[in-house]
């Protein structure tokens, strides 16, 4: 465990960068070929914890996504606007946020297009880099009723049946996927010329994480045909953390939960029901398109669970999923 002491020095720091730096310290400082995604569900606003809003504003500093898809993007308490408007007007970035009560897009990058789809459940943005290389995002949230993790944990003997129905039955995360799915699909963006992402929070694991061998070894999991995350893979996109690290027993990519590790008095459900997913443009055409290169999950390092919610340094319940992205095209000659 690292020294409590050092990391708040470490964080006060930051926090004190923050305050001084301009706006411009949220362009991206990596390769300009790389494209740096970051999907975050921030909890209440990041009202819940004292500074939240200048803690999430540190994380982005520090991080400089080029496209955050935000969840929870509430009003911060006091005379202050929307999480995700603020942070715009700090970092001077793009937003889009539309009549939506927490879904938001924010970027460096310049927004050209704006969709929306439902204020609960998804909207996106179409942008574009100073290269002019486009690309489409769309920042989602699922139905978070009957969380199929926690009913494995408190109903060990269910069946696999009853066990699923938690995804269409006792909640409406399947319909909801579909719902957006379809909604994308109607106005042509499943087959745009260019990359398209949808990122947030499913509320439910994937797939690709319910394996036998992941059974094996952690708690409350069954190799099972999870049908939100199928849906996705069905509709032609991948699982941009998962194709970074294709293990889910080495690396499990956990979001749910950094701050809530016990849950009615039991140990949490864990898992990574916050993703990022890629779908790329079909064909042979001279078009952009992004590859995962690396990913990983914030906080890196989980802070003790005796220090009292409104003083943790991370913001939010939610982990936040990072995915460095490498433009590429057909043919790097033209």
């Amino acid at each position: 465990m690292f020294n409590q002491r050092m990391k708040i020095g470490l964080v006060a720091a930051s926090m004190l960068t923050c305050i001084l730096a301009p706006a411009s310290q949220g362009q991206q400082t990596q390769s300009d070929e790389v494209l740096r995604v970051m999907a975050w569900n921030v909890l209440h606003g990041a009202n819940d914890v004292q500074q939240g809003a200048e803690k999430t504003l540190a994380i982005i500093q520090e991080h400089q996504p080029d496209i955050i898809m935000m969840q929870e993007s509430y009003d911060i308490d006091g005379p202050r606007p929307e999480l995700g408007k603020w942070l715009s007007q700090q970092l001077g970035w793009s937003y889009w946020q539309s009549e939506s009560p927490h879904l938001c897009i924010l970027s460096p990058m310049k927004i050209d297009q704006e969709f929306f789809h439902h204020k609960w459940h998804g909207l996106g943005a179409k942008l574009t880099d100073a290269k002019g290389r486009s690309c489409l995002a769309w920042s989602i949230w699922l139905d978070y009723r009957s969380y199929i993790t926690g009913n494995l944990r408190d109903t060990p003997g269910i069946s696999d049946e009853e066990l699923l129905a938690a995804e269409d039955v006792r909640s409406n995360r399947l319909q909801q996927v579909k719902a957006l799915l379809q909604a994308i699909k109607d106005q042509g963006q499943l087959e745009a010329d260019i990359p398209l992402l949808v990122g947030g929070d499913f509320n439910t694991p994937s797939h690709l994480d319910w394996t036998i061998d992941t059974s094996r070894v952690y708690k409350n999991r069954r190799a099972l045909p999870l049908p939100v995350s199928i849906q996705m893979h069905e509709a032609g996109f991948s699982d941009a953390y998962r194709t970074v690290h294709p293990n889910p027993v080495q690396r499990p990519g956990i979001t749910w939960s950094p701050m809530y590790r016990t849950s009615g008095g039991k140990d949490q459900g864990f898992e990574r029901i916050d993703r990022v997913y890629l779908k790329n443009p079909g064909g042979d055409a001279n078009r952009w398109r992004l590859d995962p290169i690396r990913a990983f999950v914030l906080p890196q390092e989980w802070e003790d669970e005796t220090i009292p919610i409104l003083k943790r340094d991370f913001p939010s319940d939610h982990g936040a999923v990072v995915v460095d992205f490498r433009w590429t095209r057909s043919d790097q000659d033209q």
